[in-house]
């Protein structure tokens, strides 16, 4: 039978924080490149077309190393010559510190409203100049992909251009599942500097996070709480988030000028590029402080929850399918009270989620160098509010694991700690292929103001 889930006593390592930023190799970039023009070719494409903007700039940023600040920008990669990008007026010096080569284009219309508009060229004439004319068949790579793949994200302006400038006997369609298809996409595979890239960022936004609960107190302003999270200024992988009374159930929400109370329900979410962490919970010390309608918030929510995402940690391995994970969620937590309707998981890199391999039948399987948000949000709807642990994992096979013991030897302990935390003090026991990233893996206290008490996993009943 299945294992339960209780509350236990249970105290968190100090894991470490690393020294350093881990930096992704200039010839990393310029391989991503050439395994883009592979895929490209294979696929027909004569060359590819990468749009970004501030949300939205993973993609560009893996495949050179360059992210748009306030601008739009876009990437040309055509034949075996330097990639070309387009910038406006404030990106276009910041695009020199790129480490993978590029021809740069001033085209100001990516620029802000009202800003000159006076030196560059019309995009169509850029267009061509880098190869692109009539026949061409042009890959659009977004940000999603859609069902039919003449439909794509990226504007209007631009896909009007690419489709008069290849004609009829050419053609442009989303080619965005290159980088994020969920088996196989580019960037769904990491190298060993993009996880321990990762692992780092992991540590800040979970170290931000356990300061947070364990020096959170009854009085404090939200903004007064946010800076507990201590965020370094490293880029946002999504907007912050933290809420407490009323407005925690509406979940999304920035915070506020309110104090946070005893008793409140609250919730906070904090990612940066690589990593995201997320718990909630109420800001009490135990279930006597709770209302008598949900003094049973541990027995009733948070076990059954803690319990399934145990079971679906102890699933993974290399090999697995997104089906067989969606199936554990589903099975234990399928009574309409959870509200779970999200995939009970998903894969992370500088986006906080690129795609999912996990959903009702999937036959997507999981492969070394994938990581994934471990990511099972509950929204009951009702005066229980919700439970959540949000943490990122790593998948890595023998050859990996012993290129990021020997590479990045301080991650490495790191990982072997957290792996021995969650064996020995929560219970769950993990596939050697499974890499824990988060400061705070698995570790859920529902009584905030008791940051000792925390889920664990018992023996089989």
């Amino acid at each position: 039978m299945a294992r339960a889930a209780r509350l236990g006593e249970v105290a968190l390592p100090d894991f470490g924080i690393p020294s350093a930023m881990p930096e992704i190799p200039a010839a990393r970039y310029a391989e991503r490149l050439s395994r883009l023009r592979e895929r490209a070719d294979d696929a027909g494409h004569d060359a590819v077309v990468v749009w970004a903007d501030r949300e939205h700039s993973a993609n560009l940023s893996y495949l050179t190393g360059f992210d748009p600040r306030f601008e739009e920008a876009i990437l040309i990669v055509a034949a075996d010559d330097p990639p070309a990008l387009l910038v406006g007026n404030e990106c276009y010096a910041m695009a020199g510190a790129a480490p993978l080569p590029m021809q740069r284009h001033l085209h100001q219309e990516l620029s802000l409203p009202s800003q000159p508009r006076d030196r560059s060229r019309p995009l169509l004439d850029v267009l061509g100049e880098v190869g692109i004319g009539p026949g061409s068949r042009v890959g659009l790579v977004g940000w999603k992909t859609y069902g039919e793949d003449w439909r794509s994200d990226a504007p209007a302006y631009l896909m009007d251009a690419l489709r008069e400038l290849v004609g009829p006997a050419g053609g442009v369609v989303n080619a965005t599942g290159m980088l994020i298809d969920a088996q196989d996409g580019l960037r769904i595979i990491n190298e060993v500097e993009q996880l321990a890239a990762m692992e780092w960022s992991a540590c800040h936004t979970s170290s931000g996070v356990r300061n947070l609960i364990h020096g959170l107190r009854p009085g404090m302003t939200e903004p007064e709480a946010v800076a507990l999270l201590g965020w370094n200024g490293w880029p946002l992988s999504c907007h912050l988030m933290l809420t407490a009374g009323p407005r925690a159930r509406f979940g999304l929400l920035s915070p506020g000028d309110r104090r946070i109370g005893r008793g409140d329900p609250l919730t906070v979410a904090f990612g940066i590029w690589g990593a995201l962490n997320c718990r909630a919970g109420f800001v009490v010390e135990d279930a006597t402080e709770l209302p008598p309608e949900i003094g049973d918030y541990v027995d009733r929510l948070v076990a059954p929850y803690f319990a399934a995402v145990a079971e679906w940690y102890a699933a993974l391995h290399i090999g697995q399918t997104g089906g067989t994970l969606h199936d554990i969620v589903a099975r234990r937590l399928g009574d309409p009270f959870f509200g779970i309707f999200l995939n009970a998981g998903h894969q992370i890199h500088l986006d906080e989620w690129v795609n999912s391999p996990v959903a009702p039948g999937s036959r997507v399987e999981l492969r070394s160098g994938m990581a994934l948000q471990v990511d099972v949000i509950p929204a009951t709807g009702t005066p229980y509010f919700t439970t959540n642990i949000e943490d990122g994992i790593a998948l890595a096979d023998d050859a990996l694991r012993g290129e990021l013991a020997t590479a990045f030897p301080d991650a490495w302990r790191r990982i072997e700690a957290r792996r021995r935390f969650m064996a020995d003090q929560l219970g769950i026991d993990l596939h050697p292929d499974v890499l824990p990233l988060s400061n705070i893996p698995a570790y859920l206290p529902p009584f905030l103001l008791s940051p000792d008490r925390a889920m664990v996993v018992t023996g089989r009943t």
